[in-house]
């Protein structure tokens, strides 16, 4: 049948990118790496030290992960073609949709694996904490960058991640000033970093009674989460602590308690602020986290080791300095300046369908072409 032939022949042409996954990932490595460190944990003193115990338990987890994630790939590749011929030698067309349906997911799942290995970073498995500010733009820059907060939500929820607001502070009218969220799951800061800089939107204000047309701005900063356990020194006489009543769509406690929290280091003048947990211990607990992930990035930076990794570099909230440009009016097209890459379903890209920006950005910085930012 005709069209079993065309899906053999498209899914036929996959087998090589399919081939490349797998020197791409060296599961020869992996499987070398795994057996050495099984090795390691069976000697008697493995449990002498916990802490080195876990690490070496979590690599091992990792990277069977890896091996067995490329091993249901090549084994649905296989089924797939298997099932195809069955079906067209047999002339039966009752498996079309599941063969379709079939071809469709290894599609989709080649192309999460192969961008799995462009996430090397050091950091790149971290949870991510993202911070939104209102730029220039009044209630049109807090309207819009609540609806970036929205937009990246969806994205999680997409994705099976979870995500925690950690603090939010409501628009003067409608929208948010500033808000704090922490989006957990594997590779979520190395997907995320692909999102810090300056987001533009262009359309008609529904606050504008004459119609006109506005631009807003909005800044997103993403950081890796890192461990309680992180090694960096904070001087307690360094820092401020205000406590206050929750607020906003953040609070779990709207004007309760006083079980906010609100850290100033003051020789840095990095502010950082978590309303959400349910006690001002745990709202310290995170809020600290926070702070000492910014003053990493900033130590990192100062020294200029690894800042990729960590956090691009932070421009103006105002016109010029945009990464990605979201319009409404006269026409709908999204398009991000540092690569090229553009969506004309606006709608969707609005409900959290930046998957295409996100692979564009990390295959140009994996390989170094980028578009001259305009």
């Amino acid at each position: 049948m005709i069209q079993y032939e065309e899906i053999k022949s498209a899914l036929s042409s996959l087998k090589p990118e399919l081939e490349g996954l797998k020197t791409s990932l060296d599961l020869n490595g992996a499987r070398d790496e795994i057996a050495k460190l099984q090795h390691e944990a069976q000697k008697p003193d493995f449990w002498d030290d916990p802490d080195k115990g876990q690490k070496v338990l979590q690599k091992i987890k990792q990277l069977q992960a890896k091996v067995d994630s490329y091993n249901g790939l090549e084994g649905l590749f296989d089924d797939t073609m298997t099932l195809i011929e069955m079906a067209d030698e047999a002339g039966d067309a009752s498996l079309l949709p599941d063969i379709n349906r079939d071809y469709k997911d290894f599609c989709q799942k080649l192309e999460e694996q192969k961008l799995r290995t462009l996430l090397s970073g050091e950091y790149d498995r971290s949870n991510a904490i993202m911070s939104f500010h209102a730029g220039a733009g009044g209630t049109e820059a807090q309207d819009w960058t609540q609806m970036l907060f929205r937009m990246y939500t969806h994205w999680a929820d997409s994705k099976g991640f979870k995500w925690k607001v950690l603090d939010y502070i409501d628009g003067e009218e409608a929208g948010l000033k500033s808000a704090d969220l922490l989006i957990e799951g594997e590779n979520a800061f190395g997907y995320l970093k692909s999102e810090m800089g300056v987001h533009r939107l262009v359309r008609v204000s529904p606050f504008d009674s004459s119609g006109r047309r506005h631009t807003s701005f909005s800044a997103i900063e993403v950081m890796p989460e890192m461990p309680e356990d992180m090694d960096i020194e904070i001087n307690p006489d360094d820092l401020k602590i205000d406590t206050y009543r929750s607020g906003g769509a953040g609070g779990q406690h709207v004007n309760k308690t006083e079980s906010a929290i609100r850290i100033t280091h003051i020789p840095s003048g990095v502010i950082v602020a978590c309303q959400n947990e349910r006690s001002q211990h745990q709202n310290r607990e995170v809020a600290m986290r926070m702070l000492k992930s910014k003053l990493l990035e900033i130590k990192e930076r100062e020294h200029l080791d690894k800042i990729e990794d960590i956090k691009g570099e932070q421009k103006k909230i105002e016109w010029g300095s945009q990464i990605r440009s979201y319009v409404f009016m006269p026409y709908t097209l999204v398009k991000d300046h540092r690569t090229g890459c553009e969506n004309g379903n606006i709608q969707a890209v609005m409900d959290g369908d930046i998957d295409s920006f996100i692979n564009a950005y990390l295959t140009a910085s994996a390989t170094g072409k980028w578009e001259k930012q305009q």
